[in-house]
């Protein structure tokens, strides 16, 4: 369920003197900080069982929810670091499995802005993002779906590339690399299109893609998107009917989302964010709706000489 965290990264900008995510193409200048919080609430009673959808009464309807704090700083202009550490919670509707709650992985991400042309009418901006993910807490991993997360390090690397209109229309893309480790189970056997006589599962490494189209308005004080994002492991087994997913399975998603941000006019700094994501079409894992909310406040931290 760790592919969650692509909807993490949708946090957005201060008024003005833009901060910045590690998938959109903004930075902040040297010294400068962003705090930002975000609360998501997830739900899905249908889930990818493979390439099959399928219901699952034992459970009824899954609810995960998440509270995301991330600040962001501005090490120079063109160089930025990003840290996030979320809290997940999940539970059911229905069945006799309970849910759980904890903090799940610690993130850095470092962005790096190698290229900023004016061309046409507008400007073509180019970047590249390196993140790290680790567990920030003993949870257990291998209990999906409840899990909050796979319980692995993770390392990426990202390419985005930006074109912006003068008048405030934009385009962007990013491609990333996830690199993934070993989780460690609760059990001496696990199958994976064979069987395995250890408490040790190997997590897919996985693409991201995401593509974004979006609008700033009054004033640049109103940001709005559009994006459909997919992301798919490159190894993996399938689900096995009737039976519970694992960290080893191939989870592959691709979801639809609508972006906003508005930035305080008589608050110099602080902005409100929403969104909401759907996801089209995935594999071994739950077909998820979104809604999420929170806030960010920018100011600069370090005062430039």
């Amino acid at each position: 369920m760790k592919s969650i965290i692509t909807a993490i990264l949708l946090l957005g900008v201060a008024m003005h003197v833009h901060s910045q995510t590690p998938t959109d193409d903004l930075m902040m200048k040297k010294g400068q900080i962003c705090i930002a919080a975000l609360y998501e609430y997830g739900t899905w009673d249908q889930y990818w069982e493979g390439k099959y959808l399928r219901g699952n009464q034992n459970i009824g309807t899954l609810t995960r929810q998440m509270v995301m704090p991330m600040v962001a700083f501005g090490i120079t202009d063109k160089f930025n670091l990003i840290v996030g550490l979320p809290y997940v919670r999940t539970e059911a509707s229905g069945g006799n499995m309970d849910g759980v709650k904890g903090i799940q992985d610690l993130s850095f991400s470092l962005k790096n802005k190698w290229l900023e042309k004016e061309a046409w009418k507008g400007k073509v901006s180019l970047f590249t993002n390196i993140s790290f993910n680790t567990p920030a807490s003993n949870y257990l991993s291998d209990y999906i779906p409840f899990s909050i997360g796979l319980g692995t390090q993770e390392l990426g690397a990202r390419a985005i590339a930006a074109y912006r209109l003068n008048q405030g229309l934009y385009f962007r893309g990013s491609l990333a690399y996830l690199w993934r480790g070993q989780t460690e189970a609760e059990r001496p056997y696990y199958y994976n299109n064979g069987s395995y006589y250890t408490t040790f599962m190997d997590v897919p490494n996985a693409m991201n893609y995401n593509l974004t189209i979006g609008q700033w308005l009054l004033e640049n004080r109103l940001r709005v998107e559009a994006t459909y994002a997919n992301l798919y492991c490159l190894s993996g087994d399938d689900i096995r009917s009737y039976n519970m997913g694992q960290p080893t399975n191939k989870m592959d998603f691709a979801f639809v989302g609508g972006f906003a941000q508005y930035y305080l006019k008589n608050v110099k700094g602080l902005g409100i964010i929403g969104y909401y994501n759907h996801f089209v079409n995935g594999r071994n894992m739950g077909k998820f709706d979104m809604i999420g909310g929170g806030l960010n406040y920018q100011f600069q931290l370090i005062a430039q000489k």
